[in-house]
């Protein structure tokens, strides 16, 4: 299994990006995905999942700005950032559960396969 994620860039306050990663070897339809990020100095943060069957949750900082979506059969997952802010600047990285079935949870240790990270910088 290999995730890569991709992109990130530079952009300012306001701004919107959308993240992609390419889960190779896993089909979507049988497992959560979510996005993680962090920031220098600071510890990994959840920012979003969507499970198996579609249902999305996201972290408290990012609800209303940010959406995740997938395409099963492209076996890509997709974060849409919007109003994206300072704060947000860190490294994101999508994260696999390989537990078939499986819900979004907020625990890192529970995603096994993890893609290399993409940098998204806000600028002021």
């Amino acid at each position: 299994v290999q995730l890569q994620a991709s992109g990130g860039g530079l952009v300012q306050s306001g701004g919107s990006l959308r993240l992609s990663c390419n889960a190779s070897g896993r089909t979507l339809g049988i497992y959560a995905v979510n996005w993680f990020r962090q920031a220098p100095g600071k510890e990994r943060e959840f920012v979003s999942g969507i499970s198996w069957s579609g249902i999305t949750v996201y972290g408290d900082s990012v609800k209303g700005r940010f959406t995740i979506s997938k395409d099963n059969a492209e076996r890509m997952v997709y974060l849409q950032m919007n109003s994206l802010k300072p704060e947000d600047t860190a490294v994101y990285y999508c994260a696999l559960n390989n537990r078939r079935f499986s819900s979004v949870t907020t625990t890192a240790a529970d995603y096994d396969f993890w893609g290399q990270g993409t940098l998204v910088t806000v600028s002021s």
